[in-house]
């Protein structure tokens, strides 16, 4: 059988687990589900690493580019609107009071 290279091992993530709860070795499930051992290992390497963090009740790792806003909530961003609306009247004001507009 050919190995695949490239696969959603996500996919298989069930089946993965069932056989390691059998006892099969990371050889046999490789060649059951047609991947190589290495894919097998890394993935059940990042498995047991992500139930660590879960069991320390750590927060899980985002996926992704962090947001640019550090807002979460709609109450923090209407908060953040109105508060540069007033910097920008008073910034207004000040500079009718100076003369430079």
């Amino acid at each position: 059988m050919e190995k695949r290279k490239r696969t959603n091992i996500k996919a298989l993530e069930t089946e993965i687990i069932k056989m390691r709860k059998v006892g099969r070795t990371r050889q046999e499930i490789a060649d059951t589900l047609g991947l190589e051992k290495v894919q097998i290992k890394n993935w059940i390497s990042r498995y047991n690493r992500e139930q660590a963090r879960l069991a320390a009740g750590l927060p899980r790792k985002r996926r992704g580019r962090p947001r640019k806003s550090g807002y979460t909530t709609i109450e923090e961003c209407q908060y953040e609107i109105q508060r540069l609306k007033i910097e920008n009247k008073l910034l207004r004001d000040f500079l009718r009071f100076t003369g430079r507009k």
